[in-house]
């Protein structure tokens, strides 16, 4: 059996403690946020601080948002999205993605 070395367990040690400190990160991983639960301004604020967010609409749907053409490919245009929130029926959240067509001339 090969004898370990200060510096061979200073290493074990570190590697220990990158792959503890990678699992945390992976396990703090925000969640998506749920629109009907947060006020207006709320998702209005997400979205523009971050750019782009994926929001759920209800328990089972989602999409993504954007707060200007930034947030999308060069093939596609943004659509303005409206949303249900907790304190708004129609709220303004930002834009959606969609693929450029024709009709958009």
């Amino acid at each position: 059996m090969e004898r370990m070395t200060v510096s061979s367990i200073s290493r074990l040690v570190a590697a220990c403690g990158a792959a503890v400190t990678l699992a945390a990160g992976a396990a703090s991983a925000d969640p998506r946020p749920f629109a009907p639960a947060l006020s207006c301004g709320a998702l209005q604020d997400l979205v523009a601080a971050r750019g782009a967010a994926v929001i759920s609409t209800s328990r089972t749907t989602y999409d993504r948002f954007v707060s200007d053409s930034r947030g999308c490919y060069r093939t596609q245009v943004t659509e303005p999205a409206w949303i249900r929130s907790a304190d708004d029926r129609s709220c303004f959240i930002g834009y959606t993605c969609r693929e450029y067509a024709r009709d958009d001339l």
